[in-house]
This record gives structure tokens, C-alpha cells and sequence, in this order.
């Protein structure tokens, strides 16, 4: 079914209306397990976005430990991966920039292995594809578990080719969903999100999305609407229509839809989950 706004969306995003008398603690303490050597700003991407959609408290696990803090988002607070589950985190999102090192490897098991809410994305699907020990801790997983590839990673998931998954984008989504007991954002144009009974269609965004980091963004947004307290098919579905509508408010602009950012992306996502806070409010 393809995502309305006014009857998917607002009624999940009501849930985000904060009391007069809330405090940090109230909307998640979340962690963001990345960032190795070369690729850290795909850690620190996620975790801003995490910021701006209003997550309590971040931090960031960064493989590559010689970062000590984000001197543009010194909110952030950087620890060395492995660290970070000893924060006691609520929610928990490994993959932005993690590689296929022997510790991304370990960490990753230490994630499949915990009872958090998780959010999967990037490399962590790489090993996942590769390591029949960590499909069965996937499929296995008690706690809330959404996965974010994008076609060529949802191909290696499924072990076929990624003209396949682009034939059949639905079934692609069905099967991952079903085979892994999880959620699952299949992301590109027109992305498709299903947990193990429905499919929604995403029809907001374009093309000015095709650019570095965006996954990273939309993982982060996706890790910050879980821990203030929506579902994972409600966050899952909320963070690609916000993502989109961002990119199209954007492109209003900017008609040729070149040059938009992902560090200008979490700054209009915000914009527009806040415009759509107030439609909510109208709604009541």
C-alpha cells in the first residue's frame, strides 16, 4: 500500500508531541557502532541526524579511534567501539562506515547477540550475507530488528544478482522480511518498506538524493524516531516519507536536483518533521 501522510503518518508522529515537562532522558539513549579507518563521517552522519530528529542522548563507536569528538557536533559523545555497549544504550544502529575487519566482524556479533532494538545498515549487511552464523541470530532476534539495504546489498542478502531485486522489488522485500523476522526498508526510487505481512510504497523523494552519505542519513533518522517511541514499521515508514519530502521541498528550489548534501539533508528533515508535527496538531 503506498504511505499517506494523513492516515499512516500523522497519527505515529502525534507520538513525538513532547510534554512541557519532558527531559533528554524521554526520547531514547542511542548508539551508532561505526566509523573505521576512512570512514568515520558515515558514523558521525548517522549520529547527527539522530540529533536533529530528536533522540535524547547519541553516541558514536568509532572503529577508528583517534577522532575524540565532533568539533561541528560536539553534542555527539565519541567512544571507542568497543565501548560502547557498555554505555547501557536503549537502541542501537551498527553499519555507517564499518568495514569488514576482524572487529567489525566481533562487534557485529555482539550486536546480533544483544536484546536492543536494532538497526541494521551498510557493511553490517555485507557480513550478514556472507556468515550463515549471522543470518540465524538474525532471524532469531527477540528484540525489534530493521534492515536498510539498498539493492546491490539486498542482492547479496537474497544470493542473486541485483537486476533481480530491481525486477522484483516487492517480492525482494517480502522475502528479506520473512527469511531474517525483521523489517525491512528496501531502499531507491519508490522504496518499499514490509515487515512479514504487509508492503508499503514510499512515493516522496528524488533523483537530488543520489549522493554520498544518505543512507547513513536515513539510518539515522530511522534509529532516532525507534527510540522516541514509534514502532518499527511506524519509524521505518516515517523516516523514507520525511527523507523524500525533504529531498522534494529541496528540488522546489533547486529544479535541476544537483549538489543537495547529506549534511543538508538531516538540517531539512527536521524542517519537515516538524511541519508535519504542526499538520498533526491541526488534525487533533
Amino acid at each position: 500500500m503506498t504511505i499517506r501522510p494523513s492516515s499512516d503518518l500523522l497519527p505515529a508522529l502525534q507520538q513525538l508531541i513532547r510534554p512541557i515537562d519532558s527531559h533528554k532522558g524521554l526520547y531514547g539513549s542511542v548508539a551508532i557502532l561505526g566509523g573505521a579507518t576512512g570512514m568515520i563521517g558515515a558514523a558521525l552522519l548517522a549520529g547527527r541526524a539522530a540529533l536533529h530528529l530528536g533522540a535524547g542522548k547519541i553516541w558514536v563507536g568509532l572503529l577508528d579511534e583517534r577522532l575524540l569528538v565532533d568539533p561541528t557536533q560536539p553534542e555527539l559523545m565519541i567512544v571507542a567501539a568497543n565501548q560502547l555497549l557498555k554505555q547501557k544504550p536503549s537502541h542501537l544502529l551498527i553499519g555507517p562506515g564499518l568495514g569488514q575487519s576482524k572487529q567489525a566482524i566481533e562487534l557485529l556479533h555482539s550486536a546480533l547477540m544483544s536484546s536492543l532494538p536494532l538497526v541494521l545498515d551498510a557493511d553490517a549487511l555485507n557480513l550478514i550475507a556472507q556468515e550463515a552464523e549471522f543470518k540465524s541470530l538474525l532471524h532469531t532476534r527477540a528484540a525489534e530488528t530493521i534492515i536498510t539495504p539498498h539493492p546491490a546489498e539486498a542482492a547479496r542478502l537474497l544470493q542473486c544478482p541485483t537486476k533481480a531485486v530491481q525486477a522484483q522489488r516487492e517480492q525482494a522485500v517480502k522475502t528479506l522480511s520473512k527469511d531474517f523476522c525483521c523489517h525491512t526498508i528496501l531502499k531507491g526510487s519508490n522504496t518499499l518498506i514490509a515487515n512479514q505481512h504487509e508492503v508499503w510504497i514510499n512515493t516522496s523523494g528524488n533523483s537530488a538524493l543520489s549522493s554520498a552519505g544518505q543512507g547513513d542519513i536515513l539510518s539515522g533518522i530511522v534509529l532516532a524516531l525507534l527510540a522516541q517511541g514509534l514502532s518499527a514499521i511506524q519509524a521505518s515508514c516515517c523516516a523514507a516519507y520525511l527523507h523524500g519530502s525533504a529531498a522534494d521541498s529541496w528540488r522546489k528550489k533547486h529544479p535541476n536536483g544537483i549538489g543537495l548534501t547529506a549534511s543538508e539533508t538531516f538540517l531539512l528533515v527536521r524542517e519537515e518533521l516538524n511541519l508535519q508535527l504542526n499538520l498533526s496538531q491541526e488534525h487533533c
